[in-house]
């Protein structure tokens, strides 16, 4: 599986901004989100969510339509669809 691409626009003592893009048939790898965070989809899409447990659900994106999730989160994303996802994730920091 091909990997995401990850860059931070923005790094502060308060926040970090990373925009991803998942090409069709790429994953960002297992990882475990160590702060609160806010995704922003920057293209509407349909990630493949895989849990450590290797259990496997469908997240929704819409344009512009955020959410928040609390730090902890643990997961893979998969890309499996044939379009590129494109989004913001931003990191809030203790």
């Amino acid at each position: 599986m091909l990997s995401a691409k990850s860059d931070v626009q923005v790094d502060t003592a308060e926040v970090r901004v990373t925009e991803w893009r998942l090409a069709p048939g790429s994953a960002t790898g297992h990882h475990i989100h160590a702060m609160d965070y806010v995704i922003v989809p920057v293209t509407a899409g349909e990630m493949t969510i895989v849990a450590p447990n290797g259990e496997r659900s469908k997240a929704q994106l819409s344009a512009g339509k955020s959410y928040f999730r609390k730090a902890g989160v643990e997961h893979d994303v998969l890309n499996e669809t044939a379009s590129e996802i494109v989004f913001l994730e931003v990191e809030l920091k203790p």
